[in-house]
Protein backbone atom coordinates (compact mmCIF):
# COMPACT_ATOMS: atom_id res chain seq x y z
CA UNK A 1 0.00 0.00 0.00
CA UNK A 2 1.42 3.50 -0.64
CA UNK A 3 2.27 5.93 1.42
CA UNK A 4 0.64 9.11 0.74
CA UNK A 5 2.13 12.50 1.92
CA UNK A 6 -0.23 14.01 4.91
CA UNK A 7 -0.68 17.48 2.69
CA UNK A 8 -0.46 15.73 -0.80
CA UNK A 9 -3.79 13.68 0.46
CA UNK A 10 -5.40 16.55 1.82
CA UNK A 11 -4.94 18.47 -1.85
CA UNK A 12 -6.38 15.50 -3.60
CA UNK A 13 -9.00 15.34 -0.89
CA UNK A 14 -9.75 19.06 -1.77
CA UNK A 15 -12.23 20.71 -4.12
CA UNK A 16 -9.86 21.14 -6.60
CA UNK A 17 -6.22 19.94 -7.80
CA UNK A 18 -3.71 21.25 -9.88
CA UNK A 19 -1.93 18.10 -10.70
CA UNK A 20 0.76 16.83 -13.46
CA UNK A 21 2.16 14.16 -14.72
CA UNK A 22 6.00 13.43 -14.48
CA UNK A 23 7.99 11.52 -16.77
CA UNK A 24 11.85 10.15 -15.58
CA UNK A 25 13.40 8.18 -17.89
CA UNK A 26 17.52 7.14 -16.88
CA UNK A 27 19.12 5.80 -20.11
CA UNK A 28 21.55 3.01 -19.75
CA UNK A 29 24.25 5.61 -20.67
CA UNK A 30 23.75 7.72 -18.14
CA UNK A 31 21.42 10.34 -19.59
CA UNK A 32 18.47 11.62 -17.56
CA UNK A 33 15.72 13.09 -18.71
CA UNK A 34 12.43 14.33 -17.45
CA UNK A 35 9.26 15.12 -19.07
CA UNK A 36 5.80 16.70 -17.82
CA UNK A 37 2.22 17.70 -19.41
CA UNK A 38 1.97 20.46 -17.39
CA UNK A 39 2.74 23.77 -19.43
CA UNK A 40 6.17 25.21 -17.13
CA UNK A 41 8.68 23.40 -15.85
CA UNK A 42 8.88 21.66 -12.66
CA UNK A 43 11.79 20.63 -10.79
CA UNK A 44 12.50 18.04 -7.70
CA UNK A 45 15.16 15.85 -6.99
CA UNK A 46 17.81 17.30 -9.12
CA UNK A 47 15.58 16.97 -12.17
CA UNK A 48 14.07 19.33 -14.06
CA UNK A 49 10.99 17.91 -15.61
CA UNK A 50 10.78 19.56 -19.33
CA UNK A 51 6.98 20.82 -20.44
CA UNK A 52 5.03 21.00 -23.70
CA UNK A 53 6.86 17.97 -24.87
CA UNK A 54 3.26 16.35 -26.63
CA UNK A 55 3.74 13.75 -24.19
CA UNK A 56 0.24 12.09 -23.21
CA UNK A 57 0.43 9.08 -20.77
CA UNK A 58 -1.95 6.40 -21.06
CA UNK A 59 -4.26 5.11 -18.29
CA UNK A 60 -1.58 3.21 -15.77
CA UNK A 61 -2.69 -0.63 -15.23
CA UNK A 62 -1.31 -2.47 -12.11
CA UNK A 63 -2.05 -5.96 -10.48
CA UNK A 64 -1.96 -7.77 -7.31
CA UNK A 65 -1.23 -10.72 -8.89
CA UNK A 66 2.14 -11.72 -10.71
CA UNK A 67 0.87 -10.70 -14.10
CA UNK A 68 2.35 -7.89 -16.47
CA UNK A 69 0.67 -4.98 -16.14
CA UNK A 70 2.41 -1.91 -18.28
CA UNK A 71 1.09 1.53 -19.91
CA UNK A 72 2.70 3.98 -22.47
CA UNK A 73 3.87 7.63 -23.10
CA UNK A 74 3.47 8.40 -26.22
CA UNK A 75 2.82 11.92 -27.88
CA UNK A 76 4.96 14.44 -31.03
CA UNK A 77 8.74 14.46 -31.25
CA UNK A 78 8.55 18.21 -30.27
CA UNK A 79 11.59 18.17 -27.57
CA UNK A 80 15.34 18.30 -28.59
CA UNK A 81 16.18 15.62 -26.31
CA UNK A 82 13.42 13.27 -26.99
CA UNK A 83 14.76 12.67 -31.31
CA UNK A 84 14.05 10.39 -33.57
CA UNK A 85 17.38 9.65 -34.11
CA UNK A 86 18.25 8.56 -30.75
CA UNK A 87 14.69 6.28 -30.09
CA UNK A 88 16.07 4.58 -33.62
CA UNK A 89 19.00 4.30 -32.55
CA UNK A 90 17.85 2.13 -29.82
CA UNK A 91 19.27 4.39 -26.71
CA UNK A 92 15.87 4.02 -24.99
CA UNK A 93 15.51 0.41 -25.20
CA UNK A 94 15.29 -0.69 -21.29
CA UNK A 95 15.75 3.22 -20.21
CA UNK A 96 14.17 3.40 -16.43
CA UNK A 97 11.43 5.33 -15.77
CA UNK A 98 9.52 6.48 -13.18
CA UNK A 99 5.97 8.07 -13.04
CA UNK A 100 4.77 10.60 -10.77
CA UNK A 101 1.84 12.57 -9.71
CA UNK A 102 2.95 16.03 -8.97
CA UNK A 103 1.02 19.44 -7.24
CA UNK A 104 2.82 21.71 -10.01
CA UNK A 105 2.08 24.50 -7.48
CA UNK A 106 4.13 23.04 -4.94
CA UNK A 107 6.48 20.15 -6.31
CA UNK A 108 7.48 18.85 -2.70
CA UNK A 109 4.03 17.54 -2.79
CA UNK A 110 3.70 14.21 -5.24
CA UNK A 111 3.02 10.46 -5.18
CA UNK A 112 5.07 7.53 -7.09
CA UNK A 113 2.91 5.74 -9.43
CA UNK A 114 4.72 3.45 -10.86
CA UNK A 115 8.60 2.30 -11.87
CA UNK A 116 9.52 0.19 -14.81
CA UNK A 117 11.56 0.15 -17.76
CA UNK A 118 11.16 1.46 -21.72
CA UNK A 119 9.97 -1.74 -23.89
CA UNK A 120 8.66 -1.32 -27.18
CA UNK A 121 9.21 1.94 -29.25
CA UNK A 122 7.46 2.88 -32.31
CA UNK A 123 7.89 5.55 -34.24
CA UNK A 124 5.52 6.95 -36.87
CA UNK A 125 6.09 9.93 -38.46
CA UNK A 126 6.63 13.15 -35.86
CA UNK A 127 5.21 11.01 -33.37
CA UNK A 128 6.50 8.25 -31.00
CA UNK A 129 4.82 5.88 -28.66
CA UNK A 130 6.94 3.81 -26.58
CA UNK A 131 5.64 1.32 -23.94
CA UNK A 132 6.42 0.86 -20.02
CA UNK A 133 6.61 -2.27 -18.89
CA UNK A 134 6.44 -2.99 -15.29
CA UNK A 135 8.76 -4.97 -12.72
CA UNK A 136 6.81 -7.88 -13.08
CA UNK A 137 7.63 -7.92 -17.14
CA UNK A 138 10.84 -9.72 -16.08
CA UNK A 139 8.79 -12.77 -14.63
CA UNK A 140 7.61 -13.22 -18.77
CA UNK A 141 11.25 -13.90 -19.99
CA UNK A 142 12.64 -17.45 -20.61
CA UNK A 143 15.25 -18.52 -18.23
CA UNK A 144 17.67 -21.73 -18.72
CA UNK A 145 17.67 -23.47 -22.11
CA UNK A 146 15.42 -24.03 -24.55
CA UNK A 147 14.54 -27.76 -26.29
CA UNK A 148 14.20 -26.83 -29.32
CA UNK A 149 16.44 -27.67 -32.94
CA UNK A 150 17.92 -24.33 -33.25
CA UNK A 151 21.08 -23.04 -30.86
CA UNK A 152 19.83 -20.85 -27.60
CA UNK A 153 23.50 -18.91 -27.51
CA UNK A 154 24.14 -15.06 -28.73
CA UNK A 155 26.70 -15.80 -31.37
CA UNK A 156 30.61 -14.56 -29.86
CA UNK A 157 29.06 -14.87 -26.53
CA UNK A 158 30.62 -17.05 -23.53
CA UNK A 159 28.44 -20.36 -24.66
CA UNK A 160 29.29 -19.84 -27.97
CA UNK A 161 33.07 -19.16 -27.75
CA UNK A 162 33.14 -17.43 -31.63
CA UNK A 163 35.47 -14.36 -31.98
CA UNK A 164 33.45 -12.18 -33.54
CA UNK A 165 36.19 -9.45 -34.22
CA UNK A 166 38.38 -12.13 -35.64
CA UNK A 167 38.88 -11.08 -40.05
CA UNK A 168 36.84 -13.73 -41.14
CA UNK A 169 33.66 -12.65 -39.36
CA UNK A 170 34.54 -8.71 -39.17
CA UNK A 171 34.36 -6.23 -42.36
CA UNK A 172 34.61 -2.52 -42.76
CA UNK A 173 32.78 -1.09 -45.38
CA UNK A 174 31.84 2.27 -46.75
CA UNK A 175 28.53 3.18 -48.68
CA UNK A 176 28.71 3.90 -52.42
CA UNK A 177 24.99 4.13 -53.20
CA UNK A 178 22.19 4.75 -51.03
CA UNK A 179 18.78 2.84 -52.50
CA UNK A 180 16.17 3.81 -49.61
CA UNK A 181 15.69 4.57 -45.98
CA UNK A 182 16.98 0.71 -45.08
CA UNK A 183 19.04 -0.45 -48.24
CA UNK A 184 22.43 0.61 -49.74
CA UNK A 185 25.22 -0.52 -51.31
CA UNK A 186 28.74 -1.00 -50.10
CA UNK A 187 32.33 -1.41 -51.31
CA UNK A 188 35.05 -2.64 -49.13
CA UNK A 189 32.93 -6.32 -48.76
CA UNK A 190 33.83 -7.82 -51.68
CA UNK A 191 35.98 -10.94 -50.00
CA UNK A 192 32.90 -12.19 -47.99
CA UNK A 193 29.91 -14.64 -49.71
CA UNK A 194 26.54 -13.50 -50.19
CA UNK A 195 24.61 -13.66 -46.71
CA UNK A 196 27.76 -13.65 -44.98
CA UNK A 197 26.22 -10.61 -42.75
CA UNK A 198 22.62 -11.35 -42.57
CA UNK A 199 21.40 -11.41 -39.60
CA UNK A 200 24.60 -10.11 -37.97
CA UNK A 201 25.09 -6.52 -36.16
CA UNK A 202 26.35 -3.33 -37.61
CA UNK A 203 27.97 -0.29 -35.90
CA UNK A 204 28.34 3.16 -37.97
CA UNK A 205 32.08 4.38 -37.59
CA UNK A 206 31.48 7.79 -39.78
CA UNK A 207 28.64 9.94 -40.92
CA UNK A 208 25.66 11.24 -39.06
CA UNK A 209 24.48 7.95 -37.48
CA UNK A 210 28.77 7.27 -36.26
CA UNK A 211 28.21 5.55 -32.65
CA UNK A 212 25.12 4.08 -33.84
CA UNK A 213 24.34 0.63 -34.66
CA UNK A 214 21.58 -1.72 -36.13
CA UNK A 215 20.66 -5.35 -37.07
CA UNK A 216 21.21 -6.73 -40.34
CA UNK A 217 18.34 -8.01 -42.35
CA UNK A 218 19.98 -9.41 -45.82
CA UNK A 219 23.32 -9.46 -47.17
CA UNK A 220 23.64 -9.86 -51.08
CA UNK A 221 25.50 -9.40 -53.62
CA UNK A 222 25.12 -6.79 -56.30
CA UNK A 223 27.16 -5.64 -59.80
CA UNK A 224 27.63 -2.43 -58.16
CA UNK A 225 28.71 -3.91 -54.87
CA UNK A 226 27.72 -5.29 -51.82
CA UNK A 227 24.02 -5.04 -50.89
CA UNK A 228 22.77 -4.41 -47.05
CA UNK A 229 19.90 -4.04 -45.69
CA UNK A 230 18.70 -2.90 -42.10
CA UNK A 231 15.76 -4.14 -40.04
CA UNK A 232 15.18 -0.30 -39.25
CA UNK A 233 16.07 2.77 -40.71
CA UNK A 234 19.56 4.34 -39.03
CA UNK A 235 18.75 7.48 -36.79
CA UNK A 236 19.64 9.79 -39.32
CA UNK A 237 19.78 9.64 -43.12
CA UNK A 238 22.65 7.46 -44.50
CA UNK A 239 24.73 9.16 -47.06
CA UNK A 240 27.64 8.17 -49.20
CA UNK A 241 31.08 7.72 -47.83
CA UNK A 242 29.45 7.00 -44.47
CA UNK A 243 31.66 4.29 -42.88
CA UNK A 244 30.61 1.07 -40.53
CA UNK A 245 32.17 -2.22 -39.44
CA UNK A 246 29.91 -5.30 -40.04
CA UNK A 247 29.66 -8.64 -38.19
CA UNK A 248 28.76 -12.04 -39.68
CA UNK A 249 25.30 -13.38 -38.36
CA UNK A 250 24.05 -16.49 -37.62
CA UNK A 251 20.96 -18.22 -38.51
CA UNK A 252 20.81 -20.70 -35.09
CA UNK A 253 21.22 -23.76 -37.76
CA UNK A 254 23.17 -27.09 -36.87
CA UNK A 255 24.67 -26.86 -40.79
CA UNK A 256 25.41 -22.96 -40.10
CA UNK A 257 27.56 -23.54 -37.34
CA UNK A 258 29.59 -26.52 -38.81
CA UNK A 259 30.00 -24.86 -41.91
CA UNK A 260 30.50 -21.11 -41.59
CA UNK A 261 32.01 -21.30 -37.60
CA UNK A 262 33.46 -24.75 -37.50
CA UNK A 263 32.30 -24.64 -33.89
CA UNK A 264 30.14 -27.41 -33.84
CA UNK A 265 31.28 -28.47 -30.66
CA UNK A 266 29.73 -25.59 -28.76
CA UNK A 267 26.38 -25.96 -30.82
CA UNK A 268 23.56 -25.34 -28.16
CA UNK A 269 20.48 -26.64 -30.36
CA UNK A 270 18.67 -29.79 -30.45
CA UNK A 271 19.21 -30.79 -34.07
CA UNK A 272 18.56 -34.51 -33.83
CA UNK A 273 14.81 -33.69 -31.95
CA UNK A 274 12.10 -35.55 -33.23
CA UNK A 275 9.40 -33.36 -35.71
CA UNK A 276 5.82 -33.39 -35.28
CA UNK A 277 5.07 -36.11 -37.84
CA UNK A 278 7.21 -38.43 -35.59
CA UNK A 279 5.73 -37.14 -32.18
CA UNK A 280 1.94 -37.75 -33.65
CA UNK A 281 3.20 -40.89 -35.52
CA UNK A 282 1.83 -44.60 -34.75
CA UNK A 283 2.30 -47.69 -35.89
CA UNK A 284 0.34 -49.40 -39.18
CA UNK A 285 -0.12 -52.75 -40.08
CA UNK A 286 1.56 -52.56 -43.66
CA UNK A 287 4.87 -50.83 -42.18
CA UNK A 288 7.99 -53.03 -40.71
CA UNK A 289 7.09 -53.32 -36.99
CA UNK A 290 9.94 -55.31 -36.34
CA UNK A 291 10.61 -53.35 -32.60
CA UNK A 292 13.88 -52.18 -34.65
CA UNK A 293 14.88 -48.24 -34.31
CA UNK A 294 13.19 -46.13 -36.89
Amino acid sequence: MRAIDPQFQAHLSGGATTLATCWKIARADGVVLGFTDHDRALSFDGVTYEPETGADGAAIESSADLSVDNSQIEGALSSDALSAADLAAGRFDDARVEIWRVNWEDASQRLLLKRGVIGEVAREGGRFRAEIRGASHALDRTVGRVYQRGCDAVLGDARCGVNRDAPAYRGVGTVSAILDDQRFLAGGLAAFAAGWFTHGALVWTLGANAGGAGHVKAHDKNPAGDAVSLWLPAGKPVAVGDAFTIRAGCDKRHETCNAKFSNIVNFRGFHLMPGDDFAISYPVKSDRNDGGRR
